[in-house]
Order: C-alpha cells, then sequence, then structure tokens
C-alpha cells in the first residue's frame, strides 16, 4: 500500500466533503479514490466516512486521525523541499580534460558563482568522464566525440621547444629526408588523444603519409610530455592554448579529421540539465580552446575559395 497516497485521499475528501471534489482535486479517478478509502480504513480497523447524507463526513476515528494524518503530509512536503533546497545549493560537477585551460575553468566557476550555482571541476580522462555521467557522479562533463559532427571543435597541431614558422603542418613534411642520419622525432600523444577511435583515426593518417608507426609515442603524463616538447626534438600533439600557456611553438594540423571533437553532455541520474547550465557550454568551449562556430564558417569560405576561384571571385 501506498500510505502517502492513501493519506492524502483521506485528507482531500475530508477538506472538501466530497469523493467526486476529492477526486478533481488529486487528479485521480473517483473509483480508486474509493478504492483507496477502502484500503486504508481497512488498515485501520475502522471507517474513516459516514456516507449516509448529502455531504461526507468524517467518524469519531476519521476525526481523531485527521490531524496526524495531516501531520504526516506535511513532514513529507517539508522533507521534499529540503531535498529540493540541497538538491539546487549542491556543487555541480563539471568532468574536464586534463589539458583545459586553469583560466577559462576559472570564468566559468565564477559565472556559475553569480548565477548562485556552485561549479565544481574534476580533471579527468574522457573514459573516467563517460563512466561520471553514467553513475551520476558528475553532473556534465566534456565528452569526445568525432570533430565533424561535433558542437565543439578544438584544432589540435604540432607544438616544439623550437621556434619556428607557424604555418600549416602536413603529416607527409614529418618524412625524414634522405641523407638525414638523425633519428625523427616522435610525435608525443597524451591521453586525450588515444581514446579508441582517435587513436585509429591519426594512425592510419600517419601510415598514409609514410611515417614510420613508431614515430607515434604515447605520454607517460601530460607535464613529461611538455617537458620532452621543450627540451626538443620531440613533437607534442595538442592545443594552441596548451601551446601558449608553456610557451611552445604551434603549428596547426592541416587534416580536420584529426582535430578534437567536443559535446557538453549530462548526467541522465541527475535532476539538473541542459536547461538549467545553458550558460556553461560556451564557458567551457572557451577554456578547451575552442575555434568559434563564426571563425570556422569564415575559414571554410576561404577554403572553398581558394579551391574554387569562380566561386570566390563570384
Amino acid at each position: 500500500m501506498d500510505l502517502l497516497a492513501h493519506l492524502e485521499a483521506f485528507v482531500a475528501i475530508a477538506e472538501q466533503g466530497s469523493f467526486s471534489a476529492a477526486a478533481d482535486t488529486l487528479y485521480v479517478a473517483q473509483p480508486v479514490l474509493s478504492r483507496r478509502i477502502k484500503t486504508l480504513e481497512k488498515h485501520f480497523g475502522g471507517a474513516l466516512f459516514d456516507r449516509g447524507g448529502r455531504r461526507v463526513t468524517t467518524t469519531d476515528l476519521g476525526q481523531l486521525l485527521l490531524p496526524h494524518a495531516r501531520d504526516v503530509l506535511g513532514r513529507v512536503e517539508h522533507l521534499r523541499q529540503v531535498a529540493a533546497t540541497a538538491l539546487a545549493t549542491a556543487p555541480h560537477t563539471l568532468g574536464v580534460p586534463p589539458d583545459t585551460d586553469p583560466t577559462g575553468l576559472a570564468r566559468v566557476i565564477r559565472s556559475g558563482a553569480e548565477r548562485g550555482v556552485t561549479v565544481a571541476v574534476r580533471e579527468l580522462s574522457a573514459e573516467d568522464r563517460e563512466h561520471g555521467l553514467a553513475d551520476g557522479s558528475l553532473t556534465c562533463a566534456v565528452v569526445r566525440v568525432a570533430p565533424e559532427t561535433a558542437s565543439v571543435r578544438v584544432p589540435l597541431g604540432l607544438a616544439t621547444g623550437s621556434p619556428g614558422p607557424g604555418r600549416t603542418v602536413h603529416l607527409e613534411d614529418l618524412r625524414p629526408r634522405r641523407g638525414n642520419a638523425d633519428r625523427p622525432a616522435p610525435i608525443l600523444v597524451t591521453a586525450e588523444d588515444d581514446v579508441p577511435f582517435a587513436a585509429d583515426r591519426l594512425a592510419k593518417a600517419v601510415a598514409r603519409a609514410g611515417l614510420a608507426e613508431s614515430r607515434l609515442v604515447p605520454a607517460t603524463s601530460l607535464s613529461a610530455a611538455v617537458a620532452d616538447a621543450l627540451a626538443g626534438p620531440s613533437l607534442l600533439l595538442c592545443p594552441a592554448e596548451l601551446a601558449r600557456r608553456h610557451g611552445l611553438s604551434w603549428r596547426p594540423l592541416a587534416d580536420a579529421s584529426l582535430h578534437r571533437g567536443y559535446e557538453v553532455a549530462f548526467s541522465p541520474r541527475r535532476t539538473v540539465g541542459h536547461d538549467d547550465l545553458a550558460w556553461l557550454t560556451h564557458l567551457v568551449a572557451a577554456a578547451l580552446g575552442a575555434t568559434p562556430p563564426d571563425t570556422e564558417s569564415t575559414s571554410d569560405s576561404r577554403r572553398s575559395g581558394r579551391d574554387n576561384p569562380s566561386a570566390a571571385r563570384g
């Protein structure tokens, strides 16, 4: 028996003096309400209502139990309000990649505080971010998706400690020159780009470019990878923002399919969703080093103009 539903029926009928009016108040069918009262009367061992007159009245037992029923329902409503307040004021945990810009994350936290929302940030691997969404330990998280379908796209490039021109790099440009006895510079790949579909794309692109598979070296940690790139001659696969923060020289990859794609996803186990935290998405995108949508459109138009001169003239 759902005791709360049955007590709600009891109190509503006592206050309305009518089964039909109480049914309308509770948005249930009158036969359902009648069954609830019969079940409650059986549970308490006596009649709760006198149905003999034009208006339903409570029996002596009903009069005795009515204030207690109201008290129970009042306590339950208070409990619901406490829970709602706790959820509304609880920190909303955001899962982000380990190389996200701290300054950008500070803007997310400050913006939340201005709205009365506490945002806690956790740096997690791509796999752990998805697990956190599934088990509800994260309110929202940055999830890796293919860049061509992503709403947030982060260009990747190769960073090194040696200064040089920042022009676009094609993987074929990294093929060792004939007669050069130097060992080819390894391409360091951090865990964020070692997710299955991204790693597979990169491996295939490296093979197409005629580079040895051994050129791709998984980094033991982000700090170690940055240190190796600064010391040279290693090349670090990373976003421009990370290279800038650490004083690395960065060149964007020409192949956009190797760039990062992200979505800001929300946990189905949490009551707060996209509508409540819609303001957060563009700030997170900026912290990731995403290319603004209008910039992408302009770049696409310029590339289209180069590929089709007549279109550019038109």
